[in-house]
């Protein structure tokens, strides 16, 4: 499932709190709008009350607009701040390399193997993404577990990701890179602590 508003991570959870918030700001905003405009069809004679009309178009009409929307900005840069991978404890770091066909991960815990089409994690764990392509632009984007990051030739992006509880989660290239790419879709797999041992031991079936 591709959900943005069905979030399955902290860092998804963050995101789908701030859509919300948008939402709710970008609303408020219509609102105001829809009503000042049913208002001003409604007068008969704007010309009677020029002074208080101009004080609603101004007070109103301009000066709620811009804080809601200033305050949306400043929530949106706190939030995005947050969002930011940092250096901490019991941090797992795998690699992402999109190609035109698929992803290939590898993962620096068991640097002697990879996996195509599926990537693997472990569940509770904050897992540093290193993005990258082996030719075009691509995307990764899990919308449950996290934000989507550019693969750009010659660089490498960090993208954190985690899943609150074990389970198979679906992600996507959501750029577009040729013929196919509409289904250009990966998965990752959330392993409990048992299960991941065993995946880099080379035993999870």
């Amino acid at each position: 499932m591709l959900s943005t508003v069905d979030p399955a991570g902290p860092a998804a959870q963050t995101i789908a709190t701030l859509w919300w918030v948008m939402l709710a700001g970008a609303s408020l905003i219509f609102a105001l709008v829809m009503v000042l405009l049913v208002l001003a069809f409604r007068r008969k004679n704007a010309g009677d009350d020029a002074g208080r009309v101009r004080a609603w178009i101004v007070g109103l009409g301009l000066v709620f607009p811009m804080t809601v929307l200033a305050a949306l900005l400043a929530y949106g840069l706190i939030v995005g701040e947050r969002l930011l991978p940092r250096e901490g404890p019991d941090i797992v770091k795998v690699g992402a390399e999109g190609r035109l066909s698929a992803w290939t991960f590898t993962y620096e815990d068991a640097p002697s193997f990879s996996t195509d089409g599926t990537l693997h994690i472990p569940a509770g764990r904050p897992v540093d993404v290193a993005v990258t392509t082996a030719d075009v632009i691509h995307s990764f984007w899990v919308p449950r577990l996290a934000g989507k990051l550019d693969a750009i030739p010659g660089r490498t992006n960090i993208l954190r990701i985690e899943a609150d509880e074990a389970g198979t989660y679906t992600g996507v290239s959501a750029e577009f890179s040729g013929t196919g790419y509409d289904s250009f879709t990966f998965y990752v797999i959330a392993h409990d602590a048992a299960n991941w041992d065993a995946f880099l031991n080379g035993d999870f079936e």
